[in-house]
């Protein structure tokens, strides 16, 4: 027999996993230091797992369900935590994906970041993107430094997210919070009203589609700090999604953007540890200097990662760069080093360039 769908959340939070999977026909299964793993015996049919996912929903959520046959939203289960909902339809049957927010957002430091990430939260315009796949931990890195700007800074934070994830309290900034479906009816509508509503920050939880990027790139180049993440591997191919999503007629233009209010790219991935002792952060961060801003200009991207091995003082590391140190102090295995890293036919010469240096 199965379980109440609280009891699954539960073992899953319990065990240190970061997601639960409802799916027809399979056991509950849940993401264990990056491994999904069962956590009870037996499949569930499609009808269990249907009823259980309704339950977690509103009326309106059941019907936008029904006729959108997706549906993102946040669930708060008592005595357990908050989660990020995903509803979807697989080949007939609806299955979910919950993902578990720690309401305790951790401090950057605690994350494994660099001490420049810390130095972003000072800045007071400009873009900041957060970027990885999915599960790389965007959203926490997003939170964290939401965090510490309300904490160090005086003014207004307003966050646009599909759904809320972190709540955060009123420190010495007021932070509003408003959630795509139920405050506002969309990215690019929410991210122009907030334009009227005295911002210092803005935050869009996701950059999903060219207006929300326009507005973005319009928000930051009239002297607001607007911080969100995309769904990019490395700082390079970030550059090219935020072009590439426009026409080719615009992407001189937006180009011309993004080369004047780009801060800083946090390309970040997480490993699993030497032993199987969870997952460690690495991350490739891009401050751009005067050669890089006149690179992106001229769409020579290939030419970022030079620049950016060689501008460390300025804050700048590669992916691979993070990974070898990663690896020099034995926190992750060399089989994880090369299956992660940029290129394997140059990580090798990456990492003898680190073990010569003590920039890190």
């Amino acid at each position: 027999m199965s379980r109440d769908i609280t009891e699954y959340l539960k073992t899953t939070v319990a065990r240190g996993g970061s997601d639960l999977h409802l799916s027809a026909w399979s056991p509950p299964c849940a993401r264990i230091h990056g491994t999904i793993i069962p956590i009870d015996e037996g499949a569930l049919d499609p009808e269990t797992v249907r009823e259980m996912i309704l339950d977690t929903l509103t009326e309106a959520q059941r019907a936008t369900l029904e006729q959108e046959w997706e549906l993102d939203y946040a669930l708060q289960v008592e005595g357990v935590g908050r989660f990020r909902g995903n509803a979807h339809i697989v080949r007939g049957n609806i299955e979910a994906a919950f993902r578990f927010v720690s309401q305790q957002i951790p401090e950057l430091e605690t994350l494994g970041h660099h001490d420049v990430v810390k130095n972003f939260c000072k800045l007071r315009g400009g873009l900041i993107l957060v970027t990885g796949i999915t599960g790389s931990g965007k959203s926490t890195t997003l939170a964290s430094m939401v965090k510490r700007i309300s904490d160090t800074r005086c003014g207004v934070v307003i966050t646009l997210e599909d759904p809320i994830e972190f709540v955060f309290q009123h420190s010495s900034c007021l932070v509003k919070q408003r959630e795509i479906g139920s405050d506002s009816r969309g990215f690019p509508r929410a991210l122009r009203q907030t334009l009227r509503q005295d911002p210092d920050v803005i935050v869009v939880s996701e950059l999903r589609d060219l207006e929300t990027i326009r507005i973005a790139l319009t928000a930051a180049e009239t002297g607001h700090l607007v911080l969100a993440t995309l769904h990019t591997s490395d700082a390079p191919q970030t550059i090219d999604r935020l072009v590439d999503v426009f026409p080719a007629d615009q992407q001189p233009q937006i180009v011309t953007q993004v080369a004047s209010v780009l801060e800083a790219i946090i390309s970040q991935r997480l490993i699993p540890r030497t032993g199987g002792k969870g997952l460690v952060l690495a991350s490739e961060v891009l401050v751009p200097s005067h050669a890089m801003r006149n690179c992106i200009r001229d769409r020579k991207l290939e030419q970022i990662v030079g620049l950016m091995e060689i501008g460390h003082r300025e804050g700048n590391r590669t992916i691979d760069q993070s990974i070898a140190q990663l690896l020099e102090r034995g926190e992750i295995t060399h089989e994880e080093a090369l299956f992660h890293c940029r290129e394997r036919a140059t990580f090798n010469e990456t990492e003898k360039t680190h073990k010569k240096t003590a920039w890190f």
